[in-house]
């Protein structure tokens, strides 16, 4: 496997960092599994918030919207966790962000909700919808990050 066929695997590797591009000779195929149970484990959890408020198609989708939401925040705290406070096993990344998280996340099904509450005759709502998960994916990730960093230098350095 090339370096730029691996890279498909595990796009979040910076090929021009030697220890990065190391991780990409070893099979991908532990990779790929820590992100595909990792994906089983958000897909059910975001099923399972699905159900339970569910909304009209003509209606905001306060259960999409704050899956994103809260998913990105994660991803916010997860990201400074394992870059910048703990040495994280080279498996947690792909478990946890593309698999839980990534799988948790659903900006298409977003999309798919937007372009419903559209069809339905309710346009602004739609609107909305696209603008407000964008917005708040946005400052979610952020105050994740910015709120891990705050937490983790109250508690202590680098593990």
């Amino acid at each position: 496997m090339s370096d730029e066929d691996a890279h498909i695997v595990d796009p979040d590797v910076d090929l021009a960092v030697p220890q990065q591009r190391s991780e990409l000779r070893r099979a991908p195929w532990t990779t790929l599994g820590a992100i595909s149970a990792g994906g089983v484990l958000g897909s059910l959890a975001r099923y399972q918030i699905t159900v339970a408020l569910p909304h009209r198609p003509d209606a905001f989708g306060w259960a999409t919207w704050s899956i994103n939401v809260s998913g990105c925040l994660l991803i916010g705290v997860l990201m400074v966790a394992i870059t910048e406070v703990w040495r994280a096993h080279r498996l947690v990344r792909p478990f946890l962000g593309v698999g839980v998280l990534g799988g948790f996340t659903t900006f298409s099904t977003h999309v798919v909700e937007a372009q419903q509450a559209m069809e339905a005759g309710a346009a602004g709502t739609g609107l909305l919808y696209l603008a407000a998960t964008l917005a708040g994916a946005l400052v979610a990730v952020y105050a994740g990050a910015k709120l891990a960093r705050l937490a983790f230098r109250r508690g202590g350095g680098r593990s």
